[in-house]
């Protein structure tokens, strides 16, 4: 199933992110937390790609085990950085024989030698190159790409951010969803900017449960996050106190959520870093909610 047809429907959403293994031997208990998220049943599952496409190789193993054997519809995640176009083309019939109907389409990011080596010389620079290509496939695939509340890193400004975001979307994406934020008036303005820039398609709001404190220097890392006073408030009465952070983290994220609900966003996405039960919990959390 498409996602765009779940979010047409106009129903509250939850889905949530998982990550293939790293490694051969961690695949079996990295594909046990996997299925003990799609036992929830969420509106759908996406599943990482790793930076660089270093653990490609699991992603539509995960990907296509949760579809076929647990009904939940599935999103694919594919990057681009320095890939040729051969092993892009490849890598995209793989999905589409896996009967697999969304594409998450992301450059990727840039490992510490990527960064440091000729871009000039890649067939890919950026996301939309990746989303001609899947465009030009000959499936009709539902295309996910990725936007920033708060500014893409590599980006001068906002306004030459939502210029790029348009492109995308101009190119064929059907939905975005959005980097991890800890403030929703962040997400409300985003969205206010973009539509008024002519950005119509829907935006997913993506919410990171942060239940240890060594995440957040990682969080705040890969998106830049904008830390609020009573978020860090949080983790500074907390962080020591693993159960203590774990369930503090757990209701910050809910709140977060119920209040994305109750101002007209239908549609929230999980960075649940393959814990289940952090999964669960917010599930339970919004159970009557999302009835609605």
């Amino acid at each position: 199933m498409k996602i765009i047809d779940i979010l047409r429907t106009g129903k509250p959403t939850l889905s949530f992110e998982v990550f293939p293994p790293k490694t051969d031997s961690s695949f079996e208990s990295v594909k046990f937390a996997t299925e003990e998220i799609a036992k929830l049943r969420p509106s759908f599952m996406s599943v990482t790609y790793g930076a660089g496409g270093g653990t490609s190789k699991y992603t539509l193993e995960i990907a296509g085990n949760i579809k076929k054997n647990y009904g939940v519809p599935t999103l694919a995640h594919l990057t681009c950085v320095s890939s040729t176009k051969e092993t892009v083309k490849e890598r995209i019939e793989h999905i589409k024989q896996a009967g697999i109907d969304n594409i998450m389409a992301l450059r990727g990011d840039l490992t510490p030698e990527l960064e440091n080596s000729d871009r000039t010389k890649w067939d890919y620079r950026h996301a939309i190159d990746l989303i001609h290509d899947i465009k030009m496939s000959g499936k009709e695939f539902c295309i996910g790409a990725a936007c920033y509340p708060e500014i893409h890193p590599e980006s001068a400004n906002q306004s030459e951010d939502i210029k790029y975001l348009k492109e995308k979307v101009d190119a064929g994406v059907d939905f975005l969803t959005t980097q991890m934020f800890f403030d929703n008036n962040l997400l409300y303005n985003f969205l206010y900017k973009i539509r008024e820039a002519g950005i119509t398609v829907p935006v997913i709001p993506g919410i990171m449960p942060i239940t240890n404190a060594n995440q957040v220097e990682r969080a705040i890392k890969l998106s830049g996050s904008f830390m609020p006073v009573r978020f860090k408030a949080l983790v500074d009465k907390f962080g020591q106190d693993p159960e203590a952070m774990r369930q503090a983290g757990i209701a910050y994220a809910t709140d977060q959520i119920i209040d994305l609900y109750a101002n007209g966003i239908n549609a929230v996405h999980v960075y649940s870093m393959n814990k289940p039960d952090v999964a669960k919990a917010i599930q339970s959390n919004v159970s009557e909610i999302i009835k609605r």
